[in-house]
């Protein structure tokens, strides 16, 4: 794959399966779908970008391997429903997600970016850290069950 061909385009109707199935997949790989996930990844329009919040895909050639969402969760923003497709892991997409929304972060001139995740997702979580996250305290009532880690990129 020559990365370079690589596209990040925003949101486009047609590209919602692939947020659900993205996500879905792995979801069911490393823990299972939570109502929550169900809710937001079988509706993006009601509940990610109606509320002000983003969904920016990975797209090769024609195919869409890799999404990213920011959600707002009123006083923060929630990167969320990282994705990308088995086939093309290990070719730094998840990276040049992370790289394009801490970029429109700060365009859009936000304090900071939150996510949620769990200690077992050893990649992901070096990738957070690799980029900038610190971790902080998960409050107690999160809204996914699986989360038992917070980190938070500060601008």
């Amino acid at each position: 794959m020559e990365i370079e061909k690589l596209q990040i385009i925003a949101y486009q109707p047609e590209f919602t399966k692939d947020f659900y199935s993205l996500n879905v997949e792995w979801l069911e790989k490393y823990f299972y779908v939570e109502p929550y996930d169900e809710k937001v990844l079988s509706n993006p329009q009601e509940y990610v970008l109606d509320p002000g919040g983003y969904i920016f895909f990975a797209k090769y050639n024609n195919d869409i391997v890799g999404v990213i969402a920011l959600i707002n969760q009123k006083t923060f923003f929630e990167l969320s429903k990282m994705a990308v497709s088995p086939k093309y892991q290990g070719l730094k997409i998840g990276l040049q997600l992370m790289n394009y929304c801490i970029e429109f972060a700060r365009n859009q001139q936000w304090k900071s970016i939150t996510l949620y995740s769990h200690r077992s997702l050893v990649p992901a979580i070096n990738l957070y850290k690799k980029v900038g996250f610190t971790e902080v305290e998960v409050e107690k009532d999160v809204h996914y069950k699986r989360a038992n880690i917070k980190m938070i990129l500060e601008f």
